[in-house]
């Protein structure tokens, strides 16, 4: 218990550049209150008390804001930050030294019993308002951004963003991990420069097809020097507003 309680201290200190003592993560933590709770209450549900775990984790909630059912696996270093409204279900498996900023829910989309619920391998990050839902594998070293919802399994040291989520090009994946590395953590596991892949992509449209009014226009200018008659409507009337469509797709 006292091994597992001082991995909770030091993982708060490694990830939480707020924290400033070990009392003050004692006292003010809900994150780590919750985990400790929850070590009870999974005991108990696993030695058939299971009304008393029910309960025990329910405390839990009104206390800390964080709801985990007494029948969900946690592994060990796992850092529950701000913790208000993380939702961890039955089923739901986490692996070690993974990270959940506060909103997160682990939740099902079944009402059958059976696993229903996602699990984490080992390092996931999962950032702010994120909704990891069904019986998916999120693999080891895996980031899903804030507020995505993640419907579907999520590559070994991939990122999912988006709604619903989808996977980052691997360049970019590369290039966090190397920001990510260089600042020692990756806050709400999303950076700045960060893009839903489909808004990457109808960008690139909109450039290309610009691109083509351009050579389009060129091409026309161009045999109209050379003297060739050209009928109205094959000249370009209205011109194509890239920047206008590229600033409502953002």
């Amino acid at each position: 218990m006292f091994k597992h309680l001082r991995e909770d201290i030091a993982v708060v200190f490694e990830r939480d550049p707020a924290a400033r003592s070990t009392w003050e993560i004692l006292t003010t933590y809900p994150g780590v209150h919750a985990l400790l709770i929850h070590r009870l209450a999974h005991r108990l549900w696993h030695l058939g008390l299971k009304w008393l775990a029910r309960f025990i984790s329910h405390l839990s909630r009104w206390l800390t804001g964080v709801e985990i059912h007494p029948a969900a696996v946690i592994g060990r270093r796992v850092f529950i930050d701000h913790g208000m409204g993380v939702v961890i279900g039955e089923t739901a498996e986490i692996g070690d030294d993974c990270t959940l900023y506060h909103g997160v829910t682990l939740g099902g989309t079944t009402w059958k019993k059976g696993k229903r619920h996602p699990t984490l391998g080992k390092g996931v990050v999962i950032g702010a308002g994120a909704k990891v839902l069904g019986p998916i594998l999120i693999g080891d070293g895996a980031k899903i951004g804030s507020n995505a919802v993640v419907v579907k399994d999520v590559p070994a040291g991939a990122t999912a963003v988006g709604i619903p989520a989808r996977i980052l090009d691997s360049e970019q994946a590369r290039q966090r991990a190397a920001t990510a590395e260089k600042m020692g953590f990756s806050a709400y596991a999303i950076s700045q420069d960060m893009n839903d892949p489909m808004v990457k992509a109808i960008h690139a449209i909109l450039d290309h097809i610009a691109s083509n009014d351009r050579r389009m226009e060129a091409m026309l200018k161009a045999l109209q020097q050379l003297g060739v008659a050209l009928d109205k409507e094959a000249l370009p009337e209205d011109r194509f507003d890239v920047n206008y469509l590229n600033k409502i797709v953002d």
